[in-house]
């Protein structure tokens, strides 16, 4: 199958996305989430405010977060291409391991936005719902490689997704990771 280049318009409204995300993370990094309004980010962008809205339907969260399409298709990856041999939990913890908080060597401007969501409770709460948001789909997928379906398997994924919110604020967020995963295996020996 050929692939295509995507056209003007889609490269236009890629574009548009890109410079609304930049302008809102300089501006959020510069003088705090709470602290920049959504007319001022358009500005920045040299967009309207309804483009904004119309590109991050999320508001001011979405801007910096995403709207969690790709996190869903990224968490359901990690369990599906895991490595042979690596168990369901194993593939879960590594993923975790690199994102946000929990990785371990950051770009400068990755730390910095990984430490305003934890310090910001609305980007916090935002990012809680896009992680929770993926359990339908880490339930499907974990029954799927697992061959189990059923109400455990539900209860493991939604586990698995809070683990961002609770470890990611404890002092050391990739101890916490780890300590995390301790008990899950301990409660899923099946998925080890």
């Amino acid at each position: 199958m050929e692939r295509t280049e995507p056209g003007r318009r889609e490269r236009k409204k890629a574009a548009t996305r890109q410079a609304l995300s930049r302008a809102a993370r300089e501006l959020f990094l510069d003088r705090g989430f709470d602290n920049v309004t959504v007319a001022e980010i358009a500005d920045a962008a040299d967009t309207a405010v309804s483009t904004l809205f119309a590109h991050f339907p999320g508001g001011k969260e979405a801007l910096i977060l995403g709207h969690g399409h790709e996190r869903e298709t990224a968490l359901a990856a990690a369990v599906r291409d895991r490595a042979e041999g690596a168990s369901i939990l194993q593939a879960l913890r590594d993923f975790l391991a690199t994102r946000g908080p929990f990785d371990p060597d950051p770009d400068p401007q990755a730390r910095r936005v990984a430490d305003l969501v934890v310090a910001t409770p609305a980007l916090r709460a935002y990012a809680r719902t896009l992680w929770t948001g993926c359990e339908d789909t880490l339930t499907k997928v974990i029954a799927e490689e697992s061959g189990q379906d059923d109400f455990s398997v539900r209860l493991l994924a939604r586990y698995v997704l809070e683990v961002p919110d609770l470890a990611g604020v404890e002092a050391d967020p990739a101890a916490a990771l780890d300590a995390a995963f301790v008990f899950l295996r301990r409660g899923w020996p099946e998925f080890c």
